[in-house]
């Protein structure tokens, strides 16, 4: 069995993001997005889901960058005084990592992430996490009960099969060392991730990419992964979008970048390669349903 999930992050982030993950769904092979409830541009993607029901739409929790969803007095560790989450992934870390967010804050935050969602009339296919944030033990173990609160069954496994990622990023270019890095410091906390997905009861996908190519996601990378994709069920993370001002005024490194992957995707080479394999595209339900059966 070759599955594969086309996930796109940060759906709501502006409408240029937006637009350009419905045009990887509707012309190339993306399957789905996680929508951020926190997002400027949150009820452009939800007017966007409603009208392309096929596309698979997951929660993507924030605690860092934007708005917090939950009241002031709910996050008092977790927000500033104006209800901004933390800037940084350093930031944030460290204050998790002090003791400075006490967990119950996270679990308010991500519940009214989940409630924002349901009450657009959007039901979560499944939840991951900004910058990968569930890698760290205590938001892995809030994420594990706010999913079993919810009844949501699937979530992100964020830790790569390096020995593809590695050739995907040969075949993008040199890539970027931080990314490596980043996958590499989240390993470390995989044995632990499997224990809380078997206590909490929760379906993942076998495989994820994407995280070491991230930005630098082309045809060719794609190309590599339809060719090398491994037995089982895989996810792999992109994150097309249209560059307009909207996105340049924003905190983010991933701008021009956006529209290349979103080339990727589109790429009628991309799902013919698929297609000659026998690799079928699909959504996080698909795993519920699998397990199901």
């Amino acid at each position: 069995m070759l599955d594969l999930i086309v996930n796109a992050d940060d759906f709501g982030l502006t409408r240029g993001v937006n637009a350009g993950i419905i045009r990887a769904y509707r012309e190339g092979i993306l399957t789905s997005a996680t929508l951020m409830a926190n997002g400027p541009a949150f009820d452009d993607a939800v007017e966007l889901a409603r009208a392309n029901p096929g596309l698979g739409v997951g929660v993507h929790l924030a605690l860092l960058g934007g708005r917090a969803v939950a009241p002031r007095q709910e996050v008092t560790s977790l927000a500033d005084r104006d209800n901004q989450l933390p800037d940084t992934l350093f930031v944030l870390l460290t204050r998790l990592s002090s003791g400075w967010i006490p967990t119950r804050q996270i679990e308010r935050e991500f519940r009214a992430q989940i409630n924002r969602v349901l009450d657009a009339g959007i039901v979560p296919t499944h939840l991951d996490t900004h910058k990968h944030t569930h890698t760290h033990p205590r938001v892995m173990e809030a994420m594990g009960r706010i999913a079993n609160e919810f009844k949501i069954r699937c979530v992100r496994k964020p830790f790569e099969d390096f020995r593809i990622s590695m050739s995907n990023r040969r075949a993008n270019g040199k890539g970027n060392t931080r990314q490596v890095m980043s996958a590499v410091a989240a390993g470390t906390t995989a044995p632990l991730f499997r224990l809380l997905v078997k206590a909490y009861g929760l379906l993942t996908p076998d495989h994820f990419f994407g995280l070491t190519v991230t930005g630098r996601l082309r045809s060719k990378g794609l190309l590599e992964i339809m060719a090398r994709l491994p037995q089982g069920t895989s996810e792999l993370m992109c994150h097309p979008g249209v560059c307009d001002d909207e996105l340049r005024q924003l905190p983010t490194h991933l701008q021009s970048e956006r529209e290349d992957e979103l080339t990727a995707l589109t790429d009628p080479n991309v799902r013919r390669a698929a297609e000659a394999r026998g690799i079928r595209l699909i959504g996080y339900q698909e795993i519920v349903r699998n397990h199901a059966a």
